[in-house]
């Protein structure tokens, strides 16, 4: 049987939302193992001067437990 267990990360870029998901993983993998999926919780962004300035995901991050 495998176990697989979840925790939400959020990220922020001043790039792009892709860019904000792969920064959450990249700090998930520094203290988990076996990374398994992703999964864009939510999406947001911050405007100044009628211009995006940030871009902020909220992410579900699945590894495997070893048991």
């Amino acid at each position: 049987m495998t176990i697989m267990k979840s925790i939400e990360i959020l990220a922020d870029s001043d790039r792009s939302w892709e860019d904000a998901a792969q920064k959450a993983v990249k700090q998930a993998a520094r203290s988990v193992n076996n990374i398994r999926s992703v999964w864009i919780k939510d999406q947001s962004c911050v405007v100044r001067e009628g211009k995006i300035d940030m871009y902020r995901v909220t992410t579900k991050i699945t590894f495997e437990v070893k048991s």
